[in-house]
């Protein structure tokens, strides 16, 4: 009756239709309409990764368990949600946003990590700064830097990374049998639904936060979500998240349209009036440079572990436990 009592509805309504719409697809429209099935599927996916991200928050409940197993089943398929919920927490670090090495989130790379890389992957990130890049090759950049990193987290013990990936390992074989043995869709077809799950988060997290000396003027407010809007679950207000990060989903625009021009003024006018302003603006430019214009500018990487949503190269991101912060200097020339 606890649990009852402080359940948010609208999160756990937008659970029943993303999990709704994803068996629909498999059970129901895949063997008559396979490529539409798969499609489908792709939306709900996406939705499931906004939703995780609600739950990190502590939502529809508060417990972080029960949350936890509502968003368990891993649609995504690449990240265990506990890793998801250890990197993104540390994330929420204001001051520290968009540093190549605190911030597990960022895409900029230090100086001495770009002079590292090939010419071949130095080319890559800069057309993975278009929009366009960063949907059809960001959610693989993403998915190499991690993996590649995961490895030597487990060999050195880092704290929960072992129990994670157990979860994870306990989900994907749930997922396995029932994309696989139920629904019949091939687990090739399946990663290509979990990759273009990643590419329409990719919309979102694109134009999220940026270099600013003030840490107000680093995250985006995108003032008009549309469909996108839902199914990032409001996080187009994402300087609002940020400040309110307890607020749930639904509450976010009411906070932002009691004092939206002092939301405005405060993140220093970092706003678009919709997604399809940044379509024009960045579908085949990049909005900024691959080398943090700022931090990260000398000679030496500072001396932490590597693991990041980003490539790694050198050092890409500090040990990181459970909404811990590890504090740096920028290392200018």
């Amino acid at each position: 009756m606890r649990v009852l009592k402080h359940l948010e509805w609208p999160t756990v309504a937008m659970l029943v239709a993303c999990y709704g719409l994803w068996f629909v697809s498999g059970l129901v429209v895949f063997p008559h309409f396979p490529v539409l099935a798969l499609g489908m599927m792709t939306v709900a996916t996406a939705l499931h990764s906004s939703l995780q991200h609600e739950a990190l928050h502590g939502h529809p409940t508060r417990s972080a368990a029960l949350n936890e197993l509502l968003v368990g089943l891993p649609l995504g398929v690449v990240y265990p949600y506990r890793r998801f919920k250890q990197m993104h927490l540390s994330h929420h670090n204001d001051e520290r946003l968009t540093d190549p090495y605190d911030d597990p989130e960022s895409w900029y790379r230090s100086a001495v990590t770009w002079r590292g890389l090939g010419a071949p992957l130095r080319f890559l990130l800069k057309v993975n700064n278009t929009l366009a890049g960063r949907l059809i090759l960001g959610p693989g950049l993403m998915i190499a830097g991690f993996l590649a990193s995961e490895p030597a987290r487990v060999l050195r013990g880092e704290r929960g990374v072992r129990q994670a990936w157990l979860n994870h390992a306990a989900g994907l074989a749930v997922l396995l049998w029932i994309v696989w043995g139920v629904m019949g869709i091939h687990p090739l077809a399946y990663l290509a639904v979990a990759y273009g799950g990643m590419s329409i988060i990719a919309i979102r997290t694109y134009c999220e936060h940026q270099w600013e000396t003030d840490p107000n003027g680093r995250t985006v407010i995108i003032e008009r979500g549309g469909i996108f809007g839902l199914l990032f679950l409001n996080n187009n207000l994402h300087y609002v998240h940020h400040k309110r990060p307890r607020a749930a989903w639904y509450e976010l625009p009411g906070l932002y349209r009691a004092e939206s021009a002092e939301w405005r003024k405060r993140n220093g006018g970092y706003v678009f009036s919709g997604y399809w302003d940044i379509v024009r603006a960045f579908a085949f430019r990049a909005k900024e440079p691959v080398v943090h214009p700022a931090l990260r500018t000398g000679e030496a990487p500072a001396p932490v572990s590597a693991g990041s949503f980003h490539p790694v190269g050198l050092s890409a991101g500090p040990q990181i436990g459970c909404n811990a912060v590890v504090p740096a200097k920028a290392d200018r020339g």
